[in-house]
């Protein structure tokens, strides 16, 4: 039997399940998962393997406009997975409507390339609420096909599988085949971090905060993490720092559990909170922190 390899990228706005999907479908946790948007940031890959297949599951950045060059960077993420695909795999759900994004949906259209579309969260609408919003996407992308899933709980993702295994392409394999991912383990210690800030943390400083690992020594019993937190106003440091601590505290622990749990062993880790203004449009420190190659 020949073997099959190929690249399947999800794609799709904030908020629609993305991150969820994937981890579902890779079977480990790889990207972060909160009710917040512009969660994901990076584009982030997950490789499954089995006897004759290799699938390269890609999550990226919900598709928002950019106001600023963080945020177009993040959208070079999405135009650049959409380009490497074999197979794409286009996620909404029962509450977004085919308007959003014509711009990216169009240029999906013209890929002509195998495309599902995975309409998430079935289990918040009814039948017939559900039914409408299926002829609505045919319309859209006639020649895609369409798949009502609820990814969180697993129903119909065995589905999308079988849709990714009919379609993917007669390849060798493109990465060792006992490899789970592209990233660095210093890139998801990173993750973990940023994952509790926005979990604990309202309003805009989610969305100003960069975490960099400065430091990751493993120790024969003990690995031992450095971590900086970026914000960009002085005022946004103290929310994360909170009265005597307690908030940052609070993250650090969370996170250190996490990280505990992800690397099978202790972990110490120290966070400081530093102040940045600029991170987020400057081109040096993009590339610094991974957003620009």
């Amino acid at each position: 039997m020949a073997h099959k390899a190929g690249f399947v990228n999800i794609l799709g706005n904030p908020n629609v399940g993305k991150s969820t999907l994937m981890n579902k479908l890779v079977g480990e946790k790889l990207s972060i998962i909160t009710n917040k948007s512009q969660t994901t940031r990076h584009r982030i890959m997950g490789i499954v393997n089995g006897e004759d297949f290799q699938i390269v599951y890609s999550d990226t950045p919900g598709i928002i406009k950019p106001s600023y060059r963080l945020q177009k960077s993040m959208m070079r993420f999405v135009d650049s997975a959409i380009e490497d695909a074999d197979i794409i795999l286009y996620v909404t759900d029962v509450v977004e409507t085919p308007d959003k994004n014509t711009m990216y949906i169009e240029r999906v259209k013209q890929e002509d390339k195998p495309t599902l579309v995975l309409i998430n969260k079935i289990d918040q609408t009814d039948q017939m609420a559900l039914e409408a919003l299926v002829d609505q996407w045919a319309e859209k992308l006639p020649n895609a096909a369409i798949l009502p899933i609820a990814a969180k709980h697993k129903l119909h993702v065995d589905k999308v599988f079988d849709y990714i295994m009919h379609h993917l392409p007669e390849s060798d394999p493109y990465f060792p085949k006992d490899e789970l991912t592209d990233r660095s383990i210093r890139f998801f210690a990173s993750e973990i971090i940023r994952e509790k800030i926005l979990l604990y943390y309202k309003q805009e400083v989610p969305y100003s905060v960069e975490v960099e690992i400065a430091s990751y020594k493993e120790e024969e019993r003990i690995t031992r993490i450095e971590s900086n937190i970026y914000v960009v106003r002085e005022s946004q440091k103290g929310i994360l720092i909170g009265n005597k601590g307690e908030k940052l505290k609070k993250v650090g622990t969370a996170a250190r559990l996490d990280l505990e749990e992800f690397l099978g062993r202790k972990v110490f880790l120290e966070i400081l909170v530093k102040v940045d203004p600029d991170w987020r449009n400057n081109d040096r420190k993009l590339r610094k922190f991974g957003y620009i190659e």
